[in-house]
């Protein structure tokens, strides 16, 4: 486990922690069954507060992730149903799991790009740019369309996870996704550092539906092979 990414725009502390651990157990970095550490060294490992500490793992009880035995200590129970926030993100890690956040590089409503494949009911969408993270590492870049019929938003509104934004902004939730994995090139707009563009990289479509029967998002994923790979657990 490694502390979370703190930002401007980031979920609140105890969320990172509890989706950290989610992701950790998702990735088998914690077994069913595991005694986490005592609380007190858990906190000072994670580099946070007692309190908030316990926050995150009310969250992980809750989700029926974790099961607490009363003079024993804190115990990972894994649950063949998904749960957090990045249920749906599917980069990790080359050892597993990490902690996903997000840079914005630029969010404005305009007209789809001639490009772009059918998706939603609106000529215009908010096109979304970001540099994506785990644990501080930067493993890739994305562009999310947001079809314009379910709103708008500007980069004030946005957050680490953009579905959350949907469900308190525009309020809608992500059921389901479609995910087309290949082998792409680094757009034109890669910010310096991460790598140049045309550079071959991994490479992700994904089509996503709320409860209209139409995708309503069309997103497009470069990542680093070196440094990320994309899974799918089947429960």
């Amino acid at each position: 486990m490694a502390p979370p990414q703190q930002n401007a725009n980031a979920l609140p502390k105890y969320i990172q922690l509890s989706e950290l651990l989610i992701r950790d157990i998702d990735a088998g970095r914690l077994l069913d069954g595991e005694r986490l550490p005592p609380e007190r060294e858990m906190a000072v490992s994670l580099n946070t507060s007692i309190g908030t500490l316990r926050k995150a793992l009310a969250d992980l009880e809750s989700k029926g992730l974790l099961r607490r035995v009363q003079g024993s200590g804190n115990y990972i129970q894994k649950s063949a149903k998904a749960a957090g926030v990045y249920a749906m993100f599917r980069l990790e890690l080359m050892s597993g799991g990490g902690l996903p956040t997000a840079r914005i590089l630029s969010a404005r409503c305009q007209e789809k790009s001639a490009d772009l494949p059918q998706f939603g009911a609106s000529p215009r969408a908010t096109r979304i740019r970001r540099q994506r993270y785990l644990n501080d590492v930067a493993i890739a870049v994305e562009e999310i369309w947001l079809d314009a019929s379910v709103g708008e938003l500007s980069s004030e509104m946005l957050s680490d996870s953009l579905y959350q934004t949907y469900l308190k902004r525009l309020n809608f939730w992500i059921t389901r996704a479609e995910d087309r994995v290949s082998i792409g090139k680094l757009p034109d707009w890669t910010p310096p550092g991460f790598g140049s563009p045309g550079t071959t990289s991994g490479y992700i479509e994904r089509f996503s539906w709320s409860d209209q029967p139409h995708p309503i998002e069309f997103s497009r994923t470069w990542f680093d092979t070196t440094k990320a790979v994309y899974v799918q657990r089947l429960k």
